[in-house]
């Protein structure tokens, strides 16, 4: 009964704020203008149409917020007016009562708030669907006074949450019964990760926990800060971490005037992406321009600034190698390994013909290369990736479903940042670089490290283990195995010739690596 009743109140919303002229309106149908006009009957619609959908977001909660985050970066698809005013849900959603941030500090860490900071500034400095984030002093143990960004929960947000999943659920499982289409997307499974990332982001904790694993992720790449975690003052519902001071990367012609090389900034973004996803399978998920700022202190001008660690992404080294594969034979026009992959992965039908496959994908992405950003529809791109990918009847990896948001928000950031960037040579000579160091004697000789604490563990096992078997065993089952040990014997003598024969492959990967390394850098 809940959750209908949370439909209706969304069609309520819908209809308060004029969301059903916006959609009616767009199509040049007399009747369904004339639709349009009595249903606007009685309501103020004067307020901009953007306008209007932000304020109908805000009021429908966090899950609709994000959805409005996620629209804003893509400016490719949205009038300017629209794409204006959902930007100010990524850091300017109406706050909560500074009373109640500081009621939440004090109930989480039992000390009054003075006891805590020397100083606390009431006013938020930004503010989201989630939590919002107030400027203090920290008194830390040794009583020295540190600028700290304080995180504080918004309240009430678990119920909400769960009214709106439970809708989502409901829809869709409708739309697997429906259609087929719809159980080829996997909607309750899409559903089942948005779940997951949601409550994660609801425990302040973890989001700590994931900052400081980017942070010892990114250091050394001297490309992005992430703020230090004081673990102290630690709480589900209040964190305390480094104050970063920088730009917010929307504000161009202040980071121009700054002497920001934008066209750079643009580059390292893509740099920073692929290194999070591909060599460490673990990368910022949420990464909207309300959650990036540039510093232009000396020390660290130009670099990236990241906030908001509530959703972060990570991959298998099953998805990151195929991943590569893809985006390597992609970046190289080699479709016919594309749709290889597609067919190895299980993505689609094993009785797929690859060559009808390979045509399909090379119909789609040939026309996209070679053109700078500015020059790619991307709204055509996913209509003919999406009428291709039913034919084939491509299923949905729920997995990859971040993955997928955040390659929307790097593209429509670098859209914005550089619309000459051609986002394919930017990225090639990372993935190629990248895949040398997957399939390099490097790879070998780390593998058989990471392994070697496991087989000296179980290695002085082995005798008696073998002892308490053969006494286990009737006469006739230690004959059969005396016979299998023979077997063994002679394997071992063949393991030695292909071992010999590995270390002659080694040596021709280095040569082979060399070769490569020469040609590409």
């Amino acid at each position: 009964m809940t959750r209908y009743l949370r439909g209706v109140i969304i069609v309520w919303v819908a209809l308060r704020y004029g969301l059903d002229e916006l959609v009616l309106n767009s199509f040049q149908r007399p009747w369904l203008s004339s639709m349009a006009r009595v249903l606007s009957f009685g309501r103020n619609l004067k307020a901009p149409r953007g306008q209007r959908l932000r304020m109908a977001l805000e009021h429908l909660g966090p899950i609709f917020v994000k959805f409005g985050q996620v629209l804003s970066t893509r400016r490719d698809l949205l009038p300017a007016d629209v794409a204006d005013e959902l930007a100010r849900l990524q850091d300017r959603v109406p706050p909560f009562d500074s009373s109640v941030a500081i009621a939440t500090i004090e109930r989480a860490f039992r000390r009054p708030v003075d006891t805590i900071f020397a100083s606390f500034e009431r006013e938020p400095v930004a503010s989201a669907s989630i939590a919002q984030v107030h400027f203090a002093t920290l008194i830390d143990k040794g009583g020295i006074l540190r600028d700290v960004a304080v995180k504080v929960l918004r309240p009430g947000m678990l119920p909400v949450i769960e009214k709106d999943l439970s809708l989502m659920r409901m829809m869709a499982g409708w739309l697997e019964r429906l259609s087929a289409d719809g159980r080829r997307l996997k909607p309750r499974e899409v559903v089942a990760e948005f779940d997951k990332y949601l409550h994660d982001e609801l425990d302040l904790v973890r989001e700590a926990a994931s900052a400081a694993q980017l942070r010892r992720n990114m250091d050394g790449l001297n490309l992005v800060l992430i703020p230090e975690m004081h673990w102290d003052y630690c709480h589900p519902d209040v964190i305390v971490m480094e104050r970063m001071n920088g730009v917010p990367i929307s504000q161009f012609e202040r980071l121009r005037q700054a002497g920001v090389d934008i066209r750079q900034l643009a580059r390292d973004g893509v740099t920073i992406f692929f290194t999070q996803v591909f060599r460490d399978g673990f990368f910022h998920a949420d990464m909207h321009p309300g959650n990036i700022q540039v510093s232009i202190e000396p020390a660290t001008f130009g670099r990236y600034i990241s906030l908001d660690f509530g959703i972060v992404g990570t991959l298998t080294e099953h998805d990151k190698e195929y991943l590569a594969q893809n985006f390597t034979a992609f970046f190289r026009r080699d479709y016919k390994r594309v749709a290889q992959l597609h067919i190895e992965s299980g993505w689609v039908p094993p009785d797929t013909r690859v060559d009808e496959l390979e045509a399909a994908v090379r119909s789609v992405c040939e026309p996209y290369f070679d053109r700078p950003l500015k020059e790619i529809s991307l709204g055509m791109l996913l209509m003919r990736l999406f009428q291709t990918s039913r034919r084939f009847q491509v299923e949905i990896q729920p997995q990859l479903v971040l993955l997928q948001k955040t390659l929307l928000n790097i593209e429509g950031l670098g859209r914005q940042l550089d619309p000459d960037l051609d986002l394919w040579n930017t990225a090639k000579p990372f993935l190629e670089k990248w895949m040398l160091e997957q399939v390099g004697p490097q790879k070998l000789m780390d593998e058989l490290r990471d392994q070697a604490p496991r087989y000296a563990k179980l290695l002085p096992e082995l005798p008696r283990l073998l002892y308490q078997f053969l006494q286990q065993k009737p006469a006739d089952d230690r004959r059969e195995l005396l016979e299998l040990l023979a077997e063994q014997k002679r394997t071992n003598r063949l393991l030695q010739s292909l071992i010999y024969g590995g270390i002659g492959f080694a040596l021709g990967l280095i040569v082979m690596q060399i070769v490569v390394r020469v040609r590409f850098f």
